[in-house]
């Protein structure tokens, strides 16, 4: 069971609710509780319009109740619950409760505050998309993205799907919609592929790949016993090395003695002044995956320093390119 609701994942998926490596919709509230209302709603039907049995249902499962109701003979909760040798007595007096306390909080002592959601925006996406890069392009921490989008169980939008929705804060949907205009859609994640050999299965390439054979199913939408055919592509199911927007590992980068004045000269046009401390020039080069925002993460720095240090007029960047980093040697010494 997992999420608001507690909901198992067979019962999620079959009211709806999307499950696979890359998604869990029993984790975003709205979804969950759509799907919950509407097995309630199924469970008091299947009991006749008694809630009593279609709470117990929800908690023990139809087929409890109704195996419950045939050994005593008798369709009504109480007595079933009675001295609990059919059913658990627990969890419907406590939902009773509940709702009696909700509808008159003050009289037992509780001050509710109605919650108000911040406002967001939901942007259409064409394919999967790193939420590293969704955030830099947004200006927000990754974080953020991932807060507001809990049913994402990967760094990625999932793979097979052409038109998910993903919610970012309010006024950053426009943005982020533009880039995804201007950037080539190789550019959107940093995806990890193995084309498969003549004679490999998914056990030996799981093997080689040093992951599970059900996650490398599962990312590439196969069953376990699947078999692979030469020249066919698989996702490999593991979050890239590279540096993330959120992690804490720093680069090994080259470094070498930079003269003071030209490194003043470099600060001087930056927004910011840089900590103090001997400065060092770092040449570090690009890995796939890496973004503006998770480099300048990593050096303690500025993408507004990065783009000036390396003159660039836009932020994509390619695996192999060098950019020249001003930091001080405390900061190069992760």
């Amino acid at each position: 069971a997992k999420g608001f609701w507690q909901l198992m994942r067979p019962t999620a998926v079959e009211q709806g609710l999307k499950y696979d490596w890359y998604i869990d919709e029993r984790s975003s509230p709205e979804k969950s509780t759509a799907a919950a209302v509407k097995y309630l709603k199924y469970l008091n039907s299947r009991f006749d319009g008694d809630w009593h049995l279609a709470l117990a249902s929800y908690n023990g499962g139809p087929g409890t109740v109704q195996r419950a109701v045939k050994r005593k003979g008798k369709a009504d909760f109480w007595p079933l619950a009675e001295g609990r040798q059919f059913l658990p007595r627990e969890y419907v007096p406590m939902v009773l409760a509940s709702i009696v306390i909700a509808r008159n909080p003050g009289h037992y002592g509780f001050s509710l505050t109605p919650a108000e959601l911040p406002p967001t925006d939901k942007v259409t996406l064409p394919g999967p998309v790193d939420l590293r890069r969704v955030a830099e392009w947004a200006g927000v921490p990754i974080d953020e993205v991932q807060r507001l989008n809990p049913e994402l169980r990967r760094w990625t939008t999932p793979l097979g799907s052409t038109s998910f929705q993903l919610t970012l804060p309010a006024g950053t949907g426009p943005v982020v919609e533009a880039r995804l205009a201007e950037v080539p859609p190789e550019d959107f994640t940093s995806l990890q592929w193995h084309t498969v050999r003549r004679g490999e299965t998914l056990q030996s390439v799981a093997n080689k790949l040093k992951v599970r054979r059900t996650d490398l199913a599962e990312a590439n939408y196969l069953s376990a016993r699947a078999r692979v055919k030469p020249g066919q592509r698989l996702v490999i199911p593991r979050a890239p090395t590279t540096l993330l927007a959120a992690a804490t590992d720093r680069p090994e980068p080259v470094v070498a003695k930079a003269r003071p004045a030209t490194a003043e000269s470099m600060l001087a046009s930056a927004p910011s002044a840089e900590p103090s401390g001997e400065l060092n020039r770092v040449t570090y080069r690009v890995k796939r995956g890496d973004t503006l925002s998770s480099i300048a993460r990593a050096f303690r720095t500025t993408v507004a320093r990065l783009r000036s240090w390396n003159k660039l007029t836009s932020d994509r960047l390619m695996p192999g390119d060098r950019l020249t980093v001003y930091t001080t040697r405390a900061a190069t010494g992760h």
